[in-house]
């Protein structure tokens, strides 16, 4: 039986968002971008509450997948997820990846969530994403792991994915998910 609550988790870069939207369109399914719950406009966050409220309200459906590492709401999300994914990609890749997504939406004025666009200043302040991504990817290798065997997790089934050849093989299952594997062995 194909997961109806999955949450794909990863650095900042890996490509949660590409992926959670791929996956909630195979499985028909609404997809919750937690950087649009999180962002008010402006780029100003969301107070805690009202973030935790949407986040909430977002995955109380019998059906989604959510896309994000926010840990104030985690457990919001994987007390009800069915499905861990988790891109932990080498940070070399990521950031490359990072410097490409940059460049696209500071170059299309791409919106992102509720007005916001790419802006080029803020990745030359402590702000950064790239300064995220390096901080996050070593913290990520610890976290989700330790966060994964807590006993309220242990229903939580995970796939942990370390390239994106891995991606594309677990993704080309998704019709046949008896196939899939289960992988908690991080």
């Amino acid at each position: 039986m194909l997961p109806r609550r999955i949450v794909v988790v990863g650095t900042t870069g890996s490509g949660k968002s590409t992926l959670a939207g791929v996956l909630a369109k195979r499985l028909d399914c609404p997809h919750v971008e937690l950087d649009a719950l999180h962002w008010d406009p402006n780029w100003t966050m969301a107070p805690l509450e009202v973030f935790r409220t949407r986040v909430a309200e977002a995955v109380a459906g019998e059906s989604w997948v959510a896309d994000g590492n926010y840990s104030k709401a985690a457990e919001l999300i994987w007390s009800r997820a069915e499905l861990l994914v988790w891109l932990d990609y080498p940070l070399p890749l990521v950031l490359a990846r990072l410097v490409r997504r940059t460049a696209h939406r500071w170059l299309t004025r791409q919106e992102l969530w509720n007005g916001n666009r790419e802006r080029l200043r803020d990745h030359f302040s402590r702000d950064s994403l790239f300064l995220w991504a390096l901080s996050a990817h070593g913290r990520h290798r610890r976290e989700f792991p330790a966060r994964l065997a807590r006993p309220e997790y242990a229903h939580l089934k995970a796939i942990h994915l370390r390239s994106p050849r891995e991606t594309d093989t677990w993704l080309s299952t998704i019709g046949n998910l008896p196939h899939w594997a289960v992988d908690r062995g991080f």
